[in-house]
């Protein structure tokens, strides 16, 4: 895969094929790329992007511009080229882990690749990514050559694809401690975890019971949050007492009778103490209330 050459189109570009050539530059050390049009050219490549009006992932072809398009998702999400190029190497960027290599695609590739093709139900509304990518392209007052702003681009696209495949790493592995945390349980109602841990989405997977997670802040005291009625909600299973809303310090310690409580947020779903064990018993008033 050393010393290929990677053709795509020239002039304007969109996220699709600035993300496709960041994928290849997280597993190709180095390759040339050519930005074109011209068909002898495309016809050399090693490689070809989002232009050539050809899908043949043998070949290393990706594009999705020829009549009847390159296929779509089980959802409906047509391919572009981002896609198609995930299909055949997103599980060797992902080091072969294939769980990672589904979340991305859930969460950046076939949001990317619907933009591209027109399908918008069901994408999120406001700026996207996609049109992020899409000011990296000079405006007419501007002298910046293109060639250069796509190099800009594809280094912002690189860093973000990074950072999408470390969450993604990150979250399968939450997945596995918040899970022994639900079943070590001494009360399934309050999940406990030795290290802050993302677990809201694994909690709401296996828990109904959940109530309240306790776990340790960055800063070494200690938390308790309620657990939301739904992923992204503000409503929770069941909110903290309603006599300590926005309470800290010696209101809070003599409210609740902790010595060492230290705050109760105005909306309910978080507070905290200085050690795990009086955070254990505010876990215990709150679930006495």
């Amino acid at each position: 895969m050393n010393d290929k050459t990677i053709a795509t189109h020239n002039g304007n570009f969109h996220a699709d094929d600035v993300f496709s050539i960041a994928a290849f530059k997280s597993i190709l050390p180095s390759f040339k790329l050519i930005r074109t049009r011209d068909l002898e050219l495309i016809a050399k490549a090693d490689i070809v992007i989002d232009v050539g009006g050809e899908h043949d992932p043998d070949s290393d072809r990706f594009d999705h511009h020829q009549r009847g398009g390159a296929g779509e998702r089980e959802n409906g999400i047509p391919y572009s080229s981002f896609g198609l190029i995930w299909q055949k190497y997103g599980l060797e960027i992902c080091q072969h882990n294939q769980s990672v290599a589904n979340a991305v695609d859930a969460g950046l590739v076939s949001t990317i690749d619907a933009i591209d093709c027109g399908h918008v139900e069901g994408v999120a509304q406001g700026i996207s990514l996609s049109q992020t990518i899409s000011m990296f392209n000079p405006t007419w007052q501007e002298e910046s050559h293109v060639d250069t702003c796509f190099d800009e681009a594809v280094v912002f696209a690189l860093r973000v694809l990074t950072r999408f495949i470390a969450s993604a790493n990150g979250g399968m592995s939450a997945k596995a401690i918040v899970a022994k945390a639900i079943d070590d349980a001494e009360d399934p109602r309050v999940i406990v975890l030795e290290k802050y841990t993302p677990w809201k989405r694994t909690v709401h997977a296996l828990s109904e019971e959940a109530l309240y997670v306790v776990y340790p802040s960055e800063t070494g005291e200690w938390r308790i949050q309620t657990v939301p009625v739904e992923l992204g909600s503000f409503e929770d299973r069941r909110s903290l007492p309603t006599p300590w809303a926005g309470l800290s310090g010696k209101e809070l310690k003599e409210v609740t009778g902790i010595g060492d409580a230290m705050f109760c947020h105005n909306g309910l779903f978080i507070a905290g103490a200085e050690s795990f064990e009086s955070t254990m018993i505010m876990a215990f008033l709150a679930l006495k209330d």
